[in-house]
């Protein structure tokens, strides 16, 4: 839904194409390649608080056999924030240009 909101709220056609570059970058600023304990000081706060984090550790906690409840649920919580902040934006978006 955030893409959606994103190029809704785009003024062009190649503005509604970029706006979606710093959503599609921000897995490679998480642990998904390098543990977050690893990173550089700035890197690693940065890493630690983002939502694709809590993903990303709970999927390899499930693949290795070792889930953890607290990744799973701080994953959870930000795909539900982030479905509902997107689709509040996105409506509210759709209905002021309708």
């Amino acid at each position: 839904m955030a893409h959606v909101a994103l190029g809704l709220a785009a003024k062009s056609p190649e503005t509604a194409g970029m706006a979606a570059v710093p959503l599609v970058m921000l897995p490679f600023f998480s642990s998904a390649i390098v543990p977050a304990d690893k990173m550089g000081p700035g890197l690693r706060q940065f890493a630690q608080y983002q939502p694709f984090t809590p993903i990303i550790e709970t999927v390899r906690g499930l693949l290795n056999g070792t889930p953890s409840s607290g990744y799973a649920i701080a994953a959870i919580a930000w795909c539900l924030g982030i479905a509902i902040v997107g689709y509040l934006w996105a409506s509210a978006t759709f209905t002021k240009r309708a």
